[in-house]
């Protein structure tokens, strides 16, 4: 966890704004160095706390998580939702390690609740990890409903692609294979199927090149129209985008 560990500090140092949060933070640095019992006690309650900063709460269910510690769970979650992907991406690698059997179903809840696809990056990512039960049905469900022209969240689309190919599960032929159909997603969906044994044509339609997906840079810069789909703290409309095939 270190290196993830050390980006998330370095991160959330840059959010501090006064001398009573650098204290606080040097308390949960110090907290997370000696990792004795007491000090994972302090951190739990940390995370129930009244008015603690949400800098704070994500260092706390970090440390928990990447320990195994279960009170860690619901922090984490929760983040997994949050409208900042770096965030999510943080709860993603704390869940990962939890080792909490409810980890899969809340991921998978995630993925395929069509009013949180703006968020749901993260959540296929981390169910592609896991390879649980849950994962090749989530991932299926949410490509077929992404496959969509002019469907925004290719990246989404992609991860699913990417993460069937990385489970095996020959269920998902159908869906890769409609996928392939789709430019931004032809070249993966081909990779996946042909992991799965089976071999696709992978030229586009209308003359694209299956290969040709433009950089659209980070998460971050990619969930910058995610902000205005609801999230557990606010929320308007729904982010707009490229869409799969255009």
């Amino acid at each position: 966890m270190e290196e993830e560990f050390h980006e998330l500090t370095d991160r959330v140092r840059a959010e501090l704004r006064s001398p009573q949060d650098l204290v606080a933070y040097e308390r949960l640095l110090g907290l997370a160095r000696k990792n004795t019992p007491a000090g994972r006690e302090e951190l739990a309650r940390m995370l129930i706390a009244v008015e603690r900063p949400l800098w704070a709460r994500e260092i706390a269910a970090f440390i928990l998580g990447c320990a195994g510690d279960k009170r860690a769970f619901e922090t984490l979650v929760l983040l997994l939702n949050y409208r900042d992907p770096v965030r999510c991406a943080t709860a993603a690698h704390a869940l990962g390690r939890l080792g909490d059997p409810r980890t899969a179903r809340a991921a998978a809840a995630l993925a395929t609740n069509p009013l949180r696809t703006a968020y749901a990056l993260h959540p296929v990512r981390l169910l592609a990890e896991l390879r649980a039960p849950q994962s090749v049905p989530a991932l299926i469900a949410t490509l077929e409903r992404l496959l969509t022209p002019h469907n925004p969240y290719w990246r989404v689309a992609l991860a699913c692609v990417e993460g069937l190919g990385a489970l095996g599960d020959r269920r998902a032929v159908p869906a890769l294979t409609a996928a392939v159909t789709h430019p931004r997603l032809a070249a993966a969906a081909a990779a996946s199927l042909a992991r799965l044994g089976v071999h696709e044509d992978v030229t586009a339609p209308d003359g694209a090149a299956a290969t040709d997906v433009p950089d659209d840079g980070d998460d971050a810069r990619a969930a910058r129209t995610a902000g205005r789909v609801p999230g557990p703290e606010r929320g308007a409309g729904p982010g707009g985008g490229q869409g799969l095939s255009g």
